[in-house]
């Protein structure tokens, strides 16, 4: 029983130091060789390089609103629709049979 014991304390003892070397401090190895520095010439093409590219990034024109049918179904926060355009209702074409233009005449008298 005493040997149990010994065990336990031994073995929480040991469980609390492996955070204590996991906090210690390795030395600085760098495993990378340091990359060999740009020529002049190489700089300033990188620089033409990199401010035709942010041009072309000015040019490149807005994105219109994504055209998505199922957008107000999935969430109440949806992105408002664009305006549906009005399309003027065609005016009925009168009927020419003779009881509708008895009907629209016996109305007229009325």
């Amino acid at each position: 029983m005493r040997q149990l014991g010994t065990a336990a304390i031994v073995a929480l003892l040991a469980g609390v130091t492996w955070p204590a070397h996991a906090q210690m401090q390795t030395p600085n190895i760098n495993l990378l060789q340091d990359a060999p520095s740009k020529t002049p010439e190489e700089r300033e093409a990188d620089e033409v390089r990199e401010k035709a590219y942010k041009d072309s990034l000015k040019k490149i024109p807005e994105a219109k609103a994504s055209n998505d049918p199922w957008g107000a179904v999935r969430s109440d926060n949806a992105p408002p629709k664009a305006a549906a355009k009005a399309v003027p209702a065609k005016p009925k074409a009168a009927k020419t049979d003779a009881k509708s233009e008895a009907t629209v005449k016996q109305q007229q008298q009325q």
